[in-house]
């Protein structure tokens, strides 16, 4: 199972172990305050409408920053800005242990989005371009499985920290302790070198005189490729966001599940979550990317008509979890490897960063639309309805864009510069 390991050479072990840190600190700093709102609340007597602007103006600012931070991958180099934006995303997280007041968060936690967007988006990409082009899709996606990790982690810490003190101190513990884990995250980036298909791209840039543009992006002969892959992370991040917002309230309230207050389902739902990162990552190599997609997003439908349509006990609540978290996290395996290989490397860190966070941007809107549809309709069918659209959009998606499978980037590199062109890769088996 691991023997691509094996075969990979000294520089990219330390590629992914960096970028396996980087991201699952970023999934514990983030993920802390979901931990968190509960106490927040009874401290500062927050509203439940103030915790979730906070969350959504987090979400919106993720975007904001992993496009930036695309942006300057392609001018300042990857593995400078994502050593920017983990001391960025961890100074703003232990700022946000700091604060005395609801307005001081909802500033930190913004500021933190800014570097929770970028980390993705240049971490998916380092790795992408690093690794060989046979272990691409399960080493980014395996790094993309760190997420259920750092998950995983600050849920312990938050388990340890709450027995042992008060909720007025404890939710400051829990974002103080971020830094534990980003001194060692930090250090291995330390020893990263900048992959040699950008050093590439960046000499052959000095010997021209040309520079990167993020606005290529949006050259007619790559528009169709950024539209499809911007409808790519739209289904994916609109799907994930109208299930995991809204569908423990509907369980809640309307079905009277109380298996949702347990930590065995949150559980449940985490195994899951990393079992699905995983075993996308693995698949990713062996079907290709468009499959894996298709499958994803039709186990995620699947799963959803079953939560939302038939009556579900406690019991099969807690298994239907597992499922749950599979399906709906791990078709985000695939996008990192996909995007990077659908772009020229002259955009590709503006193309990465722009596309997905197109997707999470239009993505944000789904708590809101859900909750707009289910005034007229009911929770139920409002998820089902924008959850089940979204989903469809992956479909119509992978119908537009090419099988990445197997696409040597350095090898495109010139074939490209002996055409004459700045296209996307063609593929190379």
């Amino acid at each position: 199972m691991f023997g691509w390991y094996r075969d990979c050479s000294r520089d990219e072990k330390r590629t992914f172990a960096a970028s396996v840190g980087g991201y699952g600190l970023d999934s514990f700093d983030t993920m802390a305050f979901s931990f968190a709102i509960p106490a927040l609340i009874a401290v500062w007597g927050m509203s439940k409408s103030d915790a979730g602007l906070m969350g959504s103006v987090a979400l919106v600012m993720s975007a904001i920053g992993g496009w930036g931070a695309g942006i300057l991958a392609d001018r300042w180099g990857r593995v400078r800005t994502l050593k920017i934006v983990v001391i960025w995303f961890t100074i703003f997280t232990l700022a946000s242990g700091l604060t005395s007041s609801p307005t001081q968060l909802l500033v930190t936690r913004g500021l933190q989005g800014l570097g929770f967007g970028g980390e993705w988006s240049v971490g998916s990409l380092l790795v992408a371009e690093t690794m060989q082009s046979k272990h691409r899709g399960k080493t980014v996606g395996l790094v993309q499985a760190s997420w259920a990790v750092g998950w995983a982690l600050v849920a312990m810490v938050y388990t340890l920290v709450f027995s042992l003190a008060s909720e007025q101190w404890a939710w400051r513990i829990l974002f103080l302790a971020a830094i534990i884990p980003a001194i060692p995250v930090y250090l291995l980036f330390a020893g990263v070198k900048e992959p040699e298909i950008y050093r590439r791209t960046k000499a052959s840039q000095q010997q021209t005189g040309e520079k990167s543009n993020f606005l290529d992006i949006f050259r007619l002969d790559v528009l169709a490729t950024t539209f499809f892959a911007c409808l790519l992370c739209t289904g994916a991040q609109g799907g994930y966001y109208a299930v995991t917002t809204w569908l423990p309230t509907f369980l809640k309230t309307t079905r009277g599940l109380s298996v949702l207050n347990t930590g065995g389902y949150l559980g449940v739902v985490i195994a899951g979550s990393l079992t699905g990162y995983i075993v996308s990552a693995y698949l990713c190599d062996l079907i290709g990317r468009r499959l894996n997609f298709v499958i994803y997003a039709l186990g995620s439908g699947s799963t959803l008509l079953v939560y939302t349509l038939l009556p579900i006990a406690d019991s099969q609540m807690m298994l239907l979890g597992f499922p749950l978290g599979f399906f709906a996290s791990g078709i985000f395996s695939g996008m990192g490897s996909f995007l990077a290989e659908l772009f020229p490397s002259h955009i590709r860190g503006s193309a990465q960063g722009f596309t997905y966070n197109f997707g999470r941007g239009v993505g944000a809107l789904a708590p809101f639309l859900v909750g707009f549809l289910g005034n007229s309709y009911g929770l139920g069918v409002a998820i089902a309805i924008f959850a089940g659209s979204s989903y469809c959009l992956i479909f119509i998606a992978v119908l537009f864009l090419p099988e990445t499978k197997g696409r040597d980037l350095i090898e495109s590199i010139h074939h490209a510069a002996d055409q004459g062109i700045a296209t996307p890769e063609v593929e190379h088996q």
